[in-house]
Formats: structure tokens, sequence, C-alpha cells
């Protein structure tokens, strides 16, 4: 609402205090009472007016709205991660593809200053020869057993859980703890992972490949209804030796390391390197994660000149995404994966090979 060329004139949420929250933000905004409120996507997908759309769903829905707004000849912009699999995130590339949509995903910190001085002092031979990247994504939570509740009125719980397994409401299931709940996201690798994992393999200039072979250990929830990882650590490696390593510990934060330094930048836009003398090659503008005015910009931009390649199109989003989704499955089924990213299947592992899609609960299907 901040871009003078965009008007908002629509609000969805299948959780009617969410919706009617939206439509008092966008009202108020606009001085007017015109915003149009839905319960239903599809809804808005049938207006001949609206040109773009916001995805900003829990994970379990991303691919499968993308690729709806695309048939619809809208573009998106879709927050992270690009799908809940890695089959659902190729469909979405194949999607845009063929309806030759605009798709930008919500890594906003690609367009933040601070992060993108991280990564070009490490794509740039700044530090020499990559070998070590870090991401810090910070450990997982954990709740107890959640006895089912009656589901509020106003939130439409069949449709927010969508093509996902039915299981009864319980308030922890939904809204903003469905990260930690493998239905429907990948817990902190693919919450923050998305964004992190994204930057090295950025600095790395990688971002349209990603490792091969994955390992590593984790700490689930022994009860309750959480279920992602809480203490993690996975590391993967590129064809060329250079080594991706996730952490469970905060800041969150991406770190390059070289044969002739290293770099880190943290959430708060906090920049430290070794040399110091690196710090000195440009004046750094600290803003934290919340900073958004570039990445929408970068989005609306392309919109308008027809160009698919946002800073982060969705052929980027989905190998970014992929190491998440692979860090995942290789704690999941405690043993190291071997991955081919041209085939996007694993080596000679059938039993990892079948989650790499989900069946999609009726009548949902991509």
């Amino acid at each position: 609402m901040t871009h003078e060329d965009v008007q908002v004139v629509a609000a969805c949420d299948v959780d009617r205090n969410h919706r009617m929250r939206a439509k008092r933000i966008i009202d108020t905004h606009y001085g007017t009472a015109d915003c149009a409120v839905y319960n239903d996507f599809r809804e808005v997908l049938a207006r001949d007016d609206i040109d773009m759309v916001l995805i900003a769903t829990p994970d379990h829905w991303h691919a499968l709205l993308a690729i709806e707004t695309a048939r619809a000849g809208k573009d998106m912009y879709c927050e992270k991660p690009i799908s809940l699999t890695i089959a659902e995130g190729r469909a979405v590339v194949e999607a845009m593809k063929r309806y030759r949509r605009v798709y930008q995903s919500g890594t906003q910190r690609r367009s933040i200053g601070c992060f993108r001085f991280a990564v070009d002092v490490a794509r740039n031979g700044m530090i020499g020869r990559l070998h070590t990247l870090h991401t810090y994504l910070s450990e997982g939570p954990s709740c107890g057993v959640e006895a089912p509740r009656p589901v509020p009125e106003g939130f439409d719980y069949d449709m927010w859980l969508g093509p996902a397994p039915y299981e009864p409401y319980t308030p922890k299931r939904c809204h903003g703890t469905f990260r930690w709940i493998l239905d429907y996201s990948g817990g902190k690798l693919t919450d923050i992972g998305a964004h992190f994992n994204d930057l090295a393999q950025w600095g790395n200039n990688s971002d349209l490949g990603g490792p091969i072979h994955y390992e590593g250990h984790a700490e689930f929830p022994r009860e309750g209804l959480w279920n992602t990882p809480m203490h993690y650590r996975v590391e993967a490696t590129y064809s060329d030796g250079v080594k991706l390593i996730y952490h469970d510990t905060s800041p969150r934060a991406a770190k390059f390391e070289g044969d002739e330094g290293w770099i880190m930048v943290d959430d708060d836009g906090n920049v430290d390197a070794e040399p110091k003398s690196i710090l000195r090659t440009k004046r750094i503008v600290k803003q934290s994660y919340a900073y958004w005015q570039g990445h929408h910009r970068d989005f609306l931009d392309c919109v308008k000149r027809r160009d698919p390649k946002t800073i982060a199109a969705p052929e980027i989003a989905q190998r970014s995404t992929t190491t998440c989704h692979i860090g995942n499955l290789c704690l999941r089924l405690d043993r190291p994966l071997r991955w081919d990213l041209d085939k996007e299947r694993f080596v000679d592992d059938e039993v990892a090979n079948t989650m790499l899609a989900r069946a999609m609960r009726a009548p949902w299907r991509l």
C-alpha cells in the first residue's frame, strides 16, 4: 500500500477476524470503505479487475494457490517457502513458465543492502575461494499434547486445512504456529532456512543449483502436537567440495568463509568480517529483515516490464527451498542422502523419493 502505483482492492482470509482487520487497515489507508472481503480465494481470482495477488497463507497452501493464480492470469508475490514439497515447487516453476506469469518469492533479504553486501563480498572473491557456508536458523520449539477444541465462530477450518490431512482443531495447530507441524510446514529449516540458505546459495554463485550430498542429525519433540526438529545440524556438500552447514543457534545469520577471510550478516542487519578492511569498502546501512520496500518494488517493476526475472524468481526459490526440504528429509530419515540436481531425485534411495511429493486431501490437487 505504500507504493503509489498500486491499489489494494480486496482481502481474503478464512478467519473472519483476520479479514475484517485487513479490511480496516486497507480502508483506513485509502480513506474509503471500498475494500472487498472474501473467504474463498477463488472469488478473488475470478475478478477481472485484479492484476496481482499477495499470497501469505500457511506453507501447505503456497504451491496450490500460486498455480491457481497463474491459471487465472494474475501475477503474484508469494511468501516463502515456495512449496511444502520438492515436487510442488517444481510444479510452481513450470506453471509460471506455462502461463507466463511474474512470480516473486518473499525472501526479502535479497533486496536489503546489508545482506546483499555480504553476498556481494562472497560472490566477488573478496574473501578468496569459498569453502564453507554457515546458516544459523535458531532452535525449534515444542509443545505438549493439545486436546481438540471447538472451531471458533467465523473460522473456516476446513478451508484452512485445504489439501492437508484432516485433524481436529486446536489453536496451536493454526495461524503462526502451523510452522512447527510437518503437515503444513518444515519448522525452522523452511521458515528461516528459506531466507538464509537462499543467501548462502546466492553468495556461492549456486542459486540455480545446490548441494549433492546431505547428512545430519536432529532431536525431535518426543510428544505433543508439534513435530518439526528442535535441535539439529545438517552438513550439505556441493560438487566442488564447498560445504553448507545449518546450525540451530542464534542469532539468525549467514556466514561465508573463504581461504582469505570471512563475512557474516545477522537478522538485525549487523555485518562483521575479517579482514576488517572489507567493511570499509562500502558504507553499510544497517537494516533488519523487516525492511520490505525494495523487494516489493522489484516485483512491481518486473510486472510492469513483463519481466519474469525477479530477484527471487521461481527457479531460484525452488533451488534454495530444496536445500531446506532435503535437510528435513535427511533428519527425518536419519541417514545421508545423495541428490541428483538435474533429475531432482535421490540417488539409490526409493524411500526418500517417495517423500518428494505428498497426497492432497480431496478435492484439492495441483
